[in-house]
């Protein structure tokens, strides 16, 4: 998802600049650019979640956890996982009903009349993705404690 993220990110820096080329050179910019990124960068974004949580790329701070020695920091880090993990899961519920809800008032954007619930529900998968990823650093300390890693 990580990767999908970042071509569609790259898509929309190219888009971008085509139509900013486009404003300056010809006065012809591409129809509705602001509405395109606006609709697409945040599906891009949630993508990176995920892959960010498990190559441990989440700000930290570590000023007690390193004092108090590796095995009580596996468990802080445990902790905030599913912390983590319940959060996104709670994010994905409520963006998804929420993607429900301006489905069923039909709303769309204003230039290229594009369905406002869709790039709400492409959200969803990265914050479902991101709840699993949190949930399974949680219990991976269990499951190493378990088979002696």
């Amino acid at each position: 998802m990580a990767i999908t993220g970042g071509l569609v990110m790259v898509g929309i820096v190219g888009m971008s600049l085509i139509s900013l080329l486009g404003r300056k050179l010809w006065a012809s910019p591409i129809l509705g650019d602001v509405e395109i990124v606006q609709m697409l960068a945040a599906p891009a974004l949630a993508c990176f979640f995920a892959f960010c949580h498990l190559s441990n790329g989440d700000v930290r701070v570590g000023i007690i956890a390193d004092q108090l020695g590796p095995a009580w920091s596996r468990r802080l880090d445990a902790l905030g996982s599913l912390l983590l993990g319940l959060v996104a899961a709670l994010i994905a519920w409520r963006t998804a009903a929420g993607a429900v809800a301006l489905h069923e008032s039909g709303e769309t954007s204003a230039l290229l009349s594009w369905p406002i619930w869709l790039s709400q529900a492409l959200v969803v998968p990265g914050f479902a993705l991101q709840a699993a990823a949190g949930l399974y650093l949680a219990a991976r300390p269990f499951i190493d404690d378990r088979s002696g890693a």
